[in-house]
Order: structure tokens, then C-alpha cells, then sequence
């Protein structure tokens, strides 16, 4: 069974490391502003749709983290990939005559796309 004072302190958790607002964050992941304050004030439970809502918006969020506290957000994989972009040097947005196609091939599919912005936060899209 989930405990809920703990699910909203994870929930409180997620929502400060990307640097929302209770209303931004519902946004994010489709739902009312009042079903956020409701879940953090502690009045709702989170039901099955909006804890998929908030994985799927936010796929570095673990779902047994966020249920039962079990692993750790962020996690581990992640921070590393924070890490490793931190230390790489900053590459100058190429001109398009540089960019160029036949660099790909035809077998190669994007499998994850990850953004990081400077104020170290990141978001990742996966397919």
C-alpha cells in the first residue's frame, strides 16, 4: 500500500528538481492545477493515471521511487549523464552546409534525444 505523506514528499521531490511550479507541472503532464494541490496537501490520493502521467511526462522518474521510496531520484544513470555533459566542452551550432545527411545511415534509428539546459536540469525523450 502506498503511504501518501511519503508519495507527496517524492511528488514535492520531482517537481523542485525540474524546477516547476505546482501549476507548470500539472500542465506538463496533463492534468488540472487543483488535482496537483489536492495530491500535495495531502486531501487525494495519486490515482493509477496520474502517477503513468508523471512517468511518462518525466521518464527519468523510477516508478517504484516515486510509489514506495525503493531506488533513488534522480537516478544514478542520470546524474551521470549530467555529470559527463558538465564536463564537455560547448560545440558552436554548426552551419547548415555542415550538417549533411549521408553522415547517417539508413539502418541508424534515434533512440533518445536528451536536453540539457545551463541550469543543470535536463529533460529526456525516449521513443
Amino acid at each position: 500500500m502506498i503511504n501518501n505523506e511519503q508519495f507527496t514528499k517524492r511528488l514535492q521531490k520531482v517537481i523542485d528538481f525540474y524546477g516547476e511550479s505546482a501549476s507548470s507541472f500539472a500542465e506538463k503532464i496533463g492534468v488540472q492545477r487543483s488535482s496537483i494541490s489536492h495530491i500535495l496537501s495531502g486531501r487525494n490520493k495519486p490515482s493509477l493515471d496520474f502517477v503513468l502521467k508523471v512517468l511518462s511526462s518525466f521518464p527519468e522518474v523510477e516508478l517504484y521511487w516515486l510509489m514506495n521510496g525503493k531506488g533513488q531520484f534522480p537516478s544514478a544513470k542520470n546524474e551521470h549523464k549530467v555529470e559527463k555533459f558538465s564536463e564537455a566542452k560547448k560545440i558552436d551550432n554548426p552551419k547548415k552546409e555542415e550538417v549533411s545527411n549521408s553522415h547517417v545511415s539508413e539502418e541508424k534509428k534515434i533512440e533518445r534525444i536528451v536536453i540539457f539546459y545551463t541550469d543543470g536540469s535536463f529533460k529526456n525523450f525516449e521513443q
